[in-house]
């Protein structure tokens, strides 16, 4: 029950730009979970967007949920065939014990 729009894509941006991202479809969103999605050299931001998101800023009220990872085989710019890999981590929010389960956001 996945849904693109709570896709947090990682590229060269501001570190915090991705980490404010994933805190507001939390926050303001009223996501259940959020996917942070990257290739190649930004595998290692992604999983540090999601730590930092995860800990700092949401105060361990998300947690991991799930962990692919992949990689893709596609033609570059030059015709040479090249793999890169690529992660996709999936935060949820954790059940909070304050409201009921069930209850609508």
């Amino acid at each position: 029950m996945t849904n693109e729009d709570n896709s947090i894509f990682i590229g060269t941006k501001p570190f915090m730009n991705y980490v404010t991202g994933v805190v507001m479809q939390f926050t303001t969103k009223g996501a259940t979970e959020v996917i942070v999605k990257a290739r190649g050299k930004f595998i290692s931001r992604a999983v540090d967007v999601s730590e930092v998101s995860a800990k700092r800023f949401l105060d361990n009220k998300v947690a991991v949920k799930d962990i692919k990872i992949n990689s893709e085989e596609f033609t570059n710019k030059e015709g040479r065939q090249v793999r890169v890999s690529s992660i996709e981590i999936t935060l949820e929010k954790v059940a909070d014990l304050a409201a009921p389960s069930g209850a609508a956001a």
